[in-house]
């Protein structure tokens, strides 16, 4: 099984949604980071993170994935958030989104969400782009308060 599918099936009936699972370097210097958001839209908290953390460390443990060491790192999403689902965008409506879209990038600002399409602002044009040719997005700012 995948790791990010193991950490989603694991995580999700405890409230939180996995939002990025990246393993890198090698060997004895291998880095483990996921990053969670809580499913009901609340603030990521210290105690959260300590909990994603032992939970997801045991499961680790039991799947034995790598054969050395690992550093395992669990992050609320913070500013550079990834952009997945309709919901996200919705969340993050009138800030600024990085985009790479079938090998274009820009920045623009989420303007609507209608189904599986998002329109962004980009120097004063609008442009509706559906999620699924949108190969990457992130929040290119942060909201002034909680969202």
């Amino acid at each position: 099984m995948e790791l990010s599918q193991a950490a989603t099936d694991l995580l999700e009936p405890l409230g939180f949604e996995v939002l990025e699972l990246t393993i890198s370097g090698h060997g004895n210097k291998r880095r483990v980071l996921l990053r969670v958001d809580r499913l009901d839209g609340g603030v990521v908290s210290m105690d959260d993170i300590t909990n994603v953390t032992e939970v997801f460390s045991l499961e680790l443990d039991r799947l034995d994935p790598f054969t050395g060491a690992y550093r395992l790192e669990v992050e609320s999403p913070g500013p550079n958030r990834p952009l997945l689902r309709p919901e996200h965008f919705q969340r993050f409506h009138d800030l600024d989104a990085k985009v790479v879209s079938q090998g274009e990038r820009f920045t623009g600002k989420i303007r609507q969400v209608t189904g599986n399409n998002v329109t962004f602002e980009v120097t004063g044009e609008l442009r509706n782009i559906a999620i699924s040719d949108i190969d990457s997005a992130r929040l290119a700012e942060w909201p002034d308060s909680p969202r």
